[in-house]
């Protein structure tokens, strides 16, 4: 089975590949998908597959990941790629600064899209605390978000697939394409 990854965020695709390595072959592709807007990522990431199916018309995945900070009522939320643009890693630490309650959580959205146009989205949520950036693997938020007292840049590849808010998303994503009889046999991801 081939599976297109549709996104400009090459280490996306990457985590993507790997997670699916030995199962199915992953290729990547960018394609300019208009900004949709919601507060909840399974929407923005339904309607991202939806126009990327209706131009490439082939399986495919897009994902949408929010990231939610518990003392800022959740903000930045489904804008958390807006705001790392923005203000950056050195912002939301200044925004969290002084507050006692650090919890934070992703969530990733993964929709995919199959060959007749059919989109299913797949969540994945993973909890954690925002520190002091620690690290050098990952990208994004990685440096600043700890899960059991370490950040996902301080892990490889491989153990951040498995731990992660989109490895969650790609397990459920994957049990499906089982069920489904897409893939016929599951194996443990190689990332």
């Amino acid at each position: 089975m081939k599976i297109t990854v549709v996104t400009s965020n090459e280490n996306k695709a990457r985590e993507v590949a790997s997670f699916f390595e030995g199962v199915a072959d992953v290729a990547h592709t960018f394609l300019e998908i208009p900004e949709f807007r919601d507060n909840d990522v399974g929407v923005i990431a339904e309607e991202k597959a939806r126009y990327a199916w209706n131009a490439l018309r082939c399986p495919l995945i897009v994902d949408d990941t929010g990231f939610f900070i518990s003392s800022l009522n959740g903000f930045p939320g489904p804008y958390a790629a807006y705001v790392l643009d923005t203000i950056g890693m050195e912002g939301i630490l200044r925004l969290v600064e002084g507050t006692k309650d650090r919890s934070a959580y992703f969530e990733t959205a993964i929709a995919y899209a199959d060959e007749g146009g059919v989109i299913r989205v797949f969540r994945g949520v993973v909890d954690g605390t925002i520190v002091s950036p620690r690290g050098e693997e990952g990208f994004g938020y990685d440096p600043i978000f700890s899960v059991d007292g370490r950040t996902f840049a301080e892990r490889t590849l491989g153990e951040k697939a498995t731990m992660s808010h989109r490895g969650h998303a790609l397990v459920a994503l994957r049990r499906f394409l089982v069920s489904d009889g897409t893939f016929v046999e599951l194996s443990e991801p190689n990332p």
